[in-house]
């Protein structure tokens, strides 16, 4: 890898010495030349062939092929496919397994000069038809297993091809179809976790610069062992598969929902795994099973993407991997990826709660803006915009619709606008910071969803951690936390709660918390933030038992706390904040309590007693001393024009709120 980033800074010594380690220890790697990207992938597939025909090139534990068989079948696709469309450039359609067919199928189309749409058998039917109906594919390639469902898709307004069911007579022979590098080789889908999935488009030179940057960062070699976990339709696994075969390596499918996370371990020792490639989420599943006697001598490359990764994911990496293995990270999306890789060793010491960014790959350039599109200064935060040649053409049937910035466009170079906050340091590396939409602003706080995320994966217990701010049925906006335990019983509410305040400011606490065994993931392995369970009125699990009301007072009390909270029920024991309460929402409370027994209470009452059962008391001691309407209304007004600032603010002091000086303020 060269040490120039896109922008023309330099990498760091402590990054090249990592990166100067990261190689297979047979010395075969042989750099992929720039002007290669101006061909094509099948021939520079058909170059791969002629110099490795015999090694393997694709193996499941049913089935394996050389570079020349997979070739042969590749051919015979896509001469089944110009028999069935005739030539010229269209999406087809392919719906395979995680496997050997689903590779030689995205090979034969490739040869036949058609465009890819990558459909997953075990996704929504609904994502699927999506998939198929906004591509226009005319065509779905599929095998026996599949061909079902690929009939039941296509409705007989649509060809399908079953490839175990080939004519015979169908030449092996590689095809002489000219392809020019703006040629489209894949419509790959988003995972519409921010709307409606969208078709990105990816020509020729485009597939071939990704493969170039992938190639020349890990330094993938002919014997290196590459992991497929990524599902089919991801832009994971097309940079897996056309990386891994035009560098003369063997492809290595794993499917982690038919195979399972618990058996990764040993398949990847047993197939001597020398690079694994996946998910946040599903790398902290992984490891998290291990116990710390696997060892894998083989695997000298992990790189974790899609999502953002955490000290914690880091200190796993340096427990459970050889001293000879590098970790890497990045910023990548479908629409160019990657742009930024940083890699650790078991050397490398983590500042912070999270793990992100790095530095741009070769031929991308790194622009950090403010909302009028001005690069701001090193360490300023703002947009991160990507410049580069090799940014998708666009979404596909959505011209126009790419998010750019064209002021900034140099000849020959576009613009993508990613959504993701950063800033740079002043050694070049780029520093993510989260998606635009992942910092939300509670009750005036600006709040990064992955601070609070980190906090809760450094909890021991707590094994995956998804917040989400949500509003419930009164209005009331709340920071939520999704939470799968560990293998010990799941902690309640009240547990993380506490154990949270001891290194969050309290306006970063989620006042709600769900306990899920697994999170929900979008086709790319990211957590799928949509599927999220919305909030119910159950009562959350706290360290005590429900208590019913006793008295009039206990009763009218939580009848204002289950409304105001939006429960079915509170208990008298129960602690206002562990059931989600706020300073904000305290005041409310007071109010509705001053109204209801038109007594005068101050506002720290909710604070000191912060049970129905103490409350209760309070209120008892003022009924002795009820107030008229004009002091109820005077003490409500003041109430309602609080924020949650002055709140917290006024309850430094324990006077009733109608003595407070600058009241209404």
């Amino acid at each position: 890898m060269s040490t120039d980033t896109g922008d023309m800074r330099r990498i760091p010594a402590s990054q090249q010495a990592i990166i100067d380690k990261c190689f297979h220890p047979s010395g075969t790697f042989v750099e992929f030349k720039k002007e290669w990207i101006e061909q094509s992938i099948p021939l520079r597939f058909e170059e791969a062939v002629r110099r490795y025909p015999d090694r393997i090139a694709v193996k499941t534990d049913a089935r394996e092929l050389t570079y020349v068989e997979l070739n042969g079948a590749a051919n015979r696709i896509a001469h089944a496919i110009l028999g069935t469309r005739g030539d010229g450039e269209e999406p087809v359609a392919l719906l395979f397994d995680h496997g050997v067919n689903g590779i030689a199928a995205i090979m034969g189309a490739l040869k036949a000069g058609k465009t890819c749409v990558l459909l997953v058998p075990s996704h929504p039917s609904t994502r699927t038809l999506h998939i198929l109906r906004d591509s226009t594919a005319a065509l779905i390639v599929t095998d026996s297993k599949n061909l079902p469902l690929a009939k039941e898709l296509a409705k007989s307004s649509i060809d399908v091809i079953d490839i175990d069911e080939l004519n015979v007579d169908l030449s092996d022979e590689n095809l002489d179809i000219e392809l020019t590098t703006d040629a489209l080789a894949f419509i790959l889908y988003t995972s519409g976790s921010t709307g409606r999935a969208k078709g990105v488009s990816h020509n020729h030179g485009g597939v071939l610069h990704m493969t170039r940057v992938h190639t020349n960062s890990y330094h993938i070699c002919p014997e290196d062992r590459v992991s497929l976990l990524f599902s089919p339709g991801a832009i994971g696994a097309a940079r897996e598969i056309i990386g891994t075969l035009l560098n003369g390596g063997c492809l290595y499918p794993f499917d982690l929902k038919a195979q399972g996370i618990p058996n990764l371990a040993d398949w990847l020792v047993g197939h001597q795994i020398t690079t694994l490639r996946t998910a946040g989420t599903v790398f902290r599943h992984f490891v998290n099973g291990l116990t710390g006697s696997q060892e894998f001598p083989n695997l000298r490359l992990v790189h974790i993407g899609t999502e953002m990764i955490y000290r914690r994911d880091v200190e796993q990496f340096k427990k459970h991997f050889s001293a000879e293995c590098i970790l890497t990270t990045g910023l990548g999306m479908t629409e160019i990826s990657p742009v930024l890789i940083w890699y650790a060793d078991m050397e490398t010491e983590i500042e912070g709660g999270t793990v992100s960014g790095g530095y741009a790959v070769e031929g991308t350039e790194i622009i950090i803006v403010d909302e009028s599109d001005r690069e701001v200064a090193v360490n300023e935060v703002g947009e991160i915009i990507v410049r580069s040649p090799y940014i998708s053409p666009g979404y596909w049937g959505m011209p126009g619709q790419m998010p750019t910035a064209p002021a900034l466009d140099l000849p020959g170079m576009s613009t993508y606008r990613t959504n993701d906050l950063g800033r740079r340091l002043p050694d070049g590396r780029v520093v993510c910071l989260g998606r635009k939409d992942f910092q939300v602003n509670l009750r005036g706080h600006l709040i990064e969803i992955a601070d609070v995320e980190s906090a809760l994966l450094d909890l021991d217990y707590v094994e995956e951690a998804a917040m989400m701010l949500r509003v419930d049925r009164n209005g009331d906006e709340r920071l939520v936390a999704y939470v799968v335990p560990g293998a010990d019983a799941a902690p309640s509410t009240s547990v993380l709660r506490r154990a949270l305040s001891e290194t969050l400011p309290d306006h970063m606490v989620p006042s709600s918390y769900v306990i899920l065994d697994a999170l929900p993931l979008a086709p790319n392995g990211k957590v799928d933030r949509k599927s999220l369970p919305v909030l119910d009125k159950t009562r959350p699990d706290l360290d005590v038992e429900f208590a019913a009301p006793r008295t009039p007072v206990e009763v009218q009390l939580s009848e204002i706390w289950a409304e105001a909270l939006d429960l079915d029920e509170v208990g008298i024991y129960d602690n206002f904040f562990d059931l989600g309460g706020h300073s904000l929402m305290a005041s409310h409370i007071l109010s509705l309590a001053i109204k209801t027994f038109r007594v005068e209470l101050p506002l720290k009452a909710l604070f000191e007693s912060p049970t129905v059962a103490e409350m209760a008391i309070v209120v008892t001691e003022h009924q002795a001393d009820k107030v008229g309407p004009v002091e109820i209304d005077q003490m409500l007004s003041e109430l309602d024009a609080l924020t949650d600032r002055q709140a917290r603010r006024l309850l430094a002091d324990d006077v009733p709120v109608s003595q407070r000086e600058g009241r209404g303020t």
